[in-house]
């Protein structure tokens, strides 16, 4: 099993969960982070004046899924989620190596 972590823009959240739920991923895990990398921040206006913000908001979608589904659910996370500029975001793909359901005792596949 792998565990897929995506960062991505906000804005792009729904379009990136509509299409992971067409390709059968079940669940998922949305947290909302803040960081910096390329982008290296925005420059607001606020009252006239101008000011630098150096840690951009961003998404974090963790996916646990098989092996077998990584390339798939990888090409989708990118083709949905990406705009073509810098802060895009990055996946980091990691092995996992069990998962337990905690309701039922459910092991790996079948906790998925």
């Amino acid at each position: 099993m792998k565990k897929i972590e995506a960062i991505i823009r906000p804005f792009k959240l729904n379009e990136v969960k509509l299409a992971l739920v067409k390709e059968g991923v079940g669940g998922m895990t949305v947290v909302k982070v803040s960081g910096f990398g390329r982008q290296k921040g925005q420059t607001e206006r606020y009252k006239g004046s101008e000011y630098s913000i150096d840690i951009i908001d961003k998404i974090k979608i963790e996916i646990i899924i098989n092996d077998d589904k990584v390339n798939t659910i990888t090409d989708t996370i990118i083709k949905t989620a990406k705009t073509g500029e810098i802060g895009d975001g990055k996946i980091f793909i990691s092995n996992i190596e069990q998962v337990i359901r905690i309701r039922t005792n459910d092991l790996n596949s079948d906790a998925l």
